[in-house]
């Protein structure tokens, strides 16, 4: 057999046991995941895995390993590192972006680790002298430097007291002499005075020639990782400490001991992490930029009331590696010279927040849910949580199939399931038992909810006790919209709330009609009912000039987002029409000036809203069908209807033999005229 067709074997090999090991293997290192998605449910294909609880699970010894998900990160961080490259990684909070940059220092070299000494400068006070030496030298130096000035401290002690001896002796003499005890004790006084004086004197500099270790180093220490987020310019830039002793010479502190390193001083020849770089202001984030280009920093009073204004030291070296994180907002808001210098330098990532269903992200996941155990074991403070066993582990796998919100897919916001694991493994620790099991992590996920969906919760409760929800019997004019609270959070949880929208259409009161709607709207609603107002003139064949619609949101405030376009369409419509709407049922989705139905976000947070209601059907875009991911216990109790075109959603919602069929059938003819672009003139 060739050596190519052994390789071919061995790769072969590699990676069909992939898929059965805990390593990486073959797929880590590109960017692109091929894996095919995994169809079989979590709970039947964790039957397949060979553990019985997460201690079997393997941890990898790198933290670049063990993150999770972010293959084209990681391989952006090894050339980073490899090229001390500058780096903006952008993403949403807890899917891995601090780990990562800490990950960096596993590829930078030791051996150029230094130590950082700042010396008195004797020609000028205010301008400490810096010097670099290897690490592990710096405190060598300072204890050979001490040792010198205690040697020396010795042989000035000793040649005074022999002097101060002498002059006793002769003094002991002339007093006996002459018999003037007096003499000899004014004499004897004076010769204590000025021995300790001239002791004092001739010692008192000496501490002040002594050098500060600035940055401190030994020789095995890793590269040091410095996480600089929401530091203030002082603790960013370094420092000069206030001298309480300013009044005199002899006892003011000297300049270099009252030198304080900043972040950028302490991550030389490391890495410096920043996130949310936008909350510096600009002239930190030009000082950073001189750091950086410069690669060496001086360090000065940030104060101007402070003793140390005036005191500036020699560059003190700043070689370190920037990652700077954060949102979308965060580079926009950046220096555009820091921005552009780590462009053109460096590179720009973009995190992921899911990964695919493989089998192999399944591992990840598991394997995730070991480190997260073992971290709390290493943690050393509390009570360690217990390992999770086979049933804790699907059902965590279903909440990361849950809240990435797409089917085929696994959240990659790891930091809020971390949080989960933590939950669940704190329960299973209160009660002494030695596996976490499935029902800590359902009692864990009624513990973490989000503030949003306690908020939810909480209306939805008092829709039903002040009985503002109406599922039952059929209104005009009113439809049960759905929304999500927690959008703009941050979370991938989404909390969903059941938003009643009720129409009503009333004579113009003044020369032309017009749109009132109430209920605290965004700009983006607001455009939203601007647009409903065209598509119904449109649809209709009715002239809304001669009208005033009246669209509120009862019993709600800020409503966001154009989610609730069809809802506010098909209440318009059904009190233009008088033709009643079904109560049971409720519905989410965005509406086009073409009449057709477009995607939103947060689709199975606003389906088990309505389930929670008692609210036996929903009507969704059909975009969005395949992000449907229900808990097993709603998935009985409510009917889902995906939908395209506005006359679908009347389909469904309105109610009455001749009018709905008629509306109906008109609004499908007009619609389809539209979509195939043969209706070029505008309505009268």
């Amino acid at each position: 057999m060739s050596r190519e067709s052994e390789h071919t074997q061995d790769v072969t090999e590699i990676e069909e046991d992939a898929l059965e090991s805990w390593e990486d293997g073959p797929a880590f290192g590109v960017s692109e995941d091929k894996d095919p998605v995994c169809e079989d449910p979590v709970e039947d294909w964790i039957k397949g895995i060979d553990i019985t609880s997460t201690a079997d699970v393997p941890i990898p010894e790198k933290l670049v390993d063990q993150v999770i998900g972010q293959e084209a990160a990681s391989i952006v961080v090894r050339k980073a590192a490899q090229q001390r490259r500058h780096v903006i990684m952008v993403g949403e909070p807890g899917t891995g972006k601090s780990m990562l940059a800490r990950s960096m220092t596993e590829f930078l070299p030791r051996e150029q680790l230094e130590d950082i000494l700042v010396f008195r400068n004797h020609e000028d006070e205010n301008e400490p002298k810096v010097r670099t030496v290897p690490a592990g030298r710096g405190s060598r130096i300072i204890s050979e430097r001490k040792a010198q000035i205690r040697l020396q401290r010795e042989r000035t002690n000793r040649t005074l007291l022999f002097v101060a001896l002498v002059i006793g002796a002769a003094l002991l003499l002339a007093t006996i002499s002459s018999g003037e005890i007096l003499t000899f004790i004014f004499g004897s006084f004076i010769l204590v005075f000025g021995y300790f004086f001239l002791r004092t004197r001739l010692t008192a500099g000496d501490d002040a020639n002594i050098p500060k270790l600035l940055i401190k180093h030994e020789r095995e220490d890793e590269p040091p990782f410095v996480d600089a987020t929401g530091t203030l310019a002082g603790a960013l830039l370094g420092d000069v400490r206030h001298d309480p002793f300013q009044s005199g010479a002899d006892l003011a502190t000297p300049a270099h001991e009252r030198v304080e390193p900043g972040a950028v001083h302490r991550a030389n020849k490391g890495v410096l992490y920043i996130d949310e770089i936008r909350m510096l202001r600009m002239e930190e984030q030009q000082a950073l930029l001189v750091a950086m280009q410069e690669k060496e920093l001086s360090i000065s009073g940030r104060s101007e009331r402070s003793s140390g204004a005036l005191t500036k030291s020699e560059p003190v070296p700043t070689d370190f590696i920037l990652i700077a994180a954060g949102n979308l907002d965060s580079v926009q808001n950046m220096h555009p010279a820091l921005r552009s210098r780590i462009r053109g330098y460096g590179y720009e990532v973009y995190v992921n927040t899911d990964m695919r269903d493989t089998e192999r992200n399944r591992r990840r996941l598991i394997r995730f849910i070991a480190q997260e155990v073992r971290n709390e074991l290493k943690k050393g403070s509390g009570r360690p949580i217990p390992h999770f066993d086979r049933s804790s582990i699907s059902l965590i796998l279903k909440e990361a199939q849950r809240r990435s919100g797409r089917r085929g897919k696994l959240s990659l916001r790891l930091r809020e399931l971390g949080g989960l694991v933590r939950i669940a493994g704190d329960l299973a620790a209160e009660e002494g038992v030695e596996m976490t099991c499935a029902e800590h992590v359902t009692r864990a996920r009624m513990i973490a909810k989000p503030l949003e969906q306690q908020v939810a919760d909480r209306y939805l409760d008092r829709q039903a006790e002040y009985a503002m929800l109406v599922n039952r019997g059929n209104r005009v004019g009113r439809v049960n919209g759905l929304a999500v609270l927690g959008a703009d959070s941050g979370l991938s949880d989404y909390s969903g709330v059941v938003l009643p929208v009720e129409a009503m259409v009333t004579p113009a009161q003044g020369m032309s009609g017009r749109v009132i709607a109430t209920g605290g709207l965004s700009d983006l609603a607001n455009e939203s009912v601007t647009n409903i107002s065209a598509v119904v003139k449109k649809l209709t064949g009715k002239d809304i000039k001669d009208f005033d619609l009246h669209v509120q949101f009862p019993g709600t405030h800020n409503v966001d987002g154009d989610s609730a376009s069809i809802t506010m369409a098909t209440a318009i419509i059904s009190a233009f029409e008088g033709v009643p709407i079904e109560q049971n049922l409720a519905m989410t989705g965005s509406l086009s000036v073409r009449g057709e139905i477009l995607p939103v976000g947060g689709v199975t947070a606003k389906i088990e809203a309505a389930a929670k209601s008692g609210i036996q059907k929903v009507i969704i875009p059909r975009s969005n069908l395949q992000d449907v991911l229900m808990d097993e216990k709603w998935e009985k109790e409510v009917e889902v209807l995906p939908v395209d075109s506005l006359d679908e959603v009347l389909e469904h919602a309105l109610v009455g033999a001749e009018e709905k069929v008629s509306l109906v059938e008109r609004l499908s003819k007009v619609i389809d005229t539209i979509s195939k672009g043969t209706d070029t003139q505008p309505s009268a």
